[in-house]
């Protein structure tokens, strides 16, 4: 009778893997690529890729000499995620992006919804302090409880990544928000020129000074782009709205200000988020005054580029805040600050303009 030999099911790379880990962690010295290649005879290449994949999963360290070394891990990383809030458009591609990048790099993600609200946003931050994360990233919409924020994360002695709205205490995270407002303001004045023939009525802004500072950048920088094309216009021309982000209270106020002005047929709009924008352009369609505005958003969200599509939109742009790429960059950040390695204050993503042309 013949004998059957018992078939193994096993994974040849993840074997490689581990012997690549196993010699590391008998010789318990830095070892160099060319070293381990030649004790595993395992190609270069793959041992390349295994060395890559450990030290970004952290269970190596690569020193600038290149040599490479084992490193304790007694537990999963845990991260701790204050969410801007899961009813934004906006928030939520964040929170997609970050729980891909989390699970990629095999952290425990701890998620809580600030809900766009101040209080929520300070007990969330007391519960992740009170689990002993190992890292809190904070999307808090609320300037007037960031110290608050930044002080009891600070005092439990956890790394803090603020998104977009800088925290004390924190590592900044986000756009160059000055920056992506004067590239809102450059469109909107193109758009006057080519199709206004430059005539500009009004420049309304609808900010998030709930954000702070930083973030009124966005219409600090569209006003100034605005301004600069058009130094002669007066001060009273440019007008600031409290559009806290949010679609309904920006309809409202846009509406308020068509009826204020019946005649006015050239009005720029620069909105802090493609989520008042889009209230600008509900205003404008509900009093059939499409024509008498051009609005620039923020983020690049879904509903915005499918408003942006139709020619009669007055929608003309959006700066995409890029956030697939939030995730990646996130973790690795975070991952930086828990080996203790010198990282900038401020940590930039890139932007890019997106119009009606561009998605044609």
């Amino acid at each position: 009778m013949a004998k059957t030999s018992k078939r193994l099911y096993l994974i040849p790379v993840l074997s490689k893997s581990l012997d690549i880990l196993e010699l590391l962690q008998a010789e318990n010295k830095p070892m160099s690529l060319e070293a381990i290649h030649r004790r595993t005879r395992i190609s270069k290449t793959t041992v390349y890729r295994v060395l890559k994949t450990l030290v970004h999963r952290g269970y190596l360290a690569q020193s600038p000499d290149g040599m490479y070394r084992h490193v304790m891990r007694p537990k999963k990383l845990r991260f701790g995620f204050g969410g801007q809030s899961a009813d934004m458009p906006f928030s939520e591609e964040v929170t997609r992006s970050l729980r891909e990048a989390a699970a990629a790099s095999g952290v425990d993600l701890v998620e809580l919804d600030n809900r766009y609200d101040a209080a929520t946003a300070v007990q969330n931050a007391e519960e992740f302090i009170r689990s002993r994360v190992d890292l809190m990233i904070e999307f808090n919409v609320e300037q007037s409880v960031a110290a608050i924020i930044g002080d009891k994360v600070a005092s439990a002695s956890i790394p803090l990544i603020a998104i977009d709205i800088p925290h004390p205490n924190a590592t900044y995270f986000g756009v160059d928000n000055y920056r992506v407002g004067v590239d809102a303001g450059e469109i909107l004045a193109r758009h006057a020129q080519s199709e206004w023939n430059g005539k500009v009525d009004w420049v309304v802004g609808l900010d998030l000074p709930e954000a702070g500072l930083l973030v009124q950048g966005r219409i600090s920088g569209a006003f100034e782009a605005v301004r600069s094309v058009f130094p002669d216009l007066s001060p009273e021309t440019f007008v600031r709205l409290d559009g806290r982000g949010m679609r309904d209270v920006s309809a409202k106020l846009v509406t308020n200000f068509l009826e204020k002005h019946p005649k006015d047929r050239h009005i720029l709009i620069a909105a802090a988020t493609d989520t008042s924008a889009l209230g600008a352009v509900d205003a404008a369609r509900r009093l059939k005054r499409q024509k008498h505005i051009a609005v620039v958003g923020q983020d690049c969200i879904a509903e915005a580029l499918e408003e942006m599509k139709s020619p009669a939109s007055p929608l003309v742009a959006s700066i995409s805040h890029e956030t697939s790429t939030y995730g990646p960059n996130l973790m690795q950040l975070g991952l930086a600050l828990l080996k203790g390695q010198i990282v900038p204050p401020y940590n930039y993503v890139s932007h890019k303009l997106v119009t009606r042309e561009s998605l044609s």
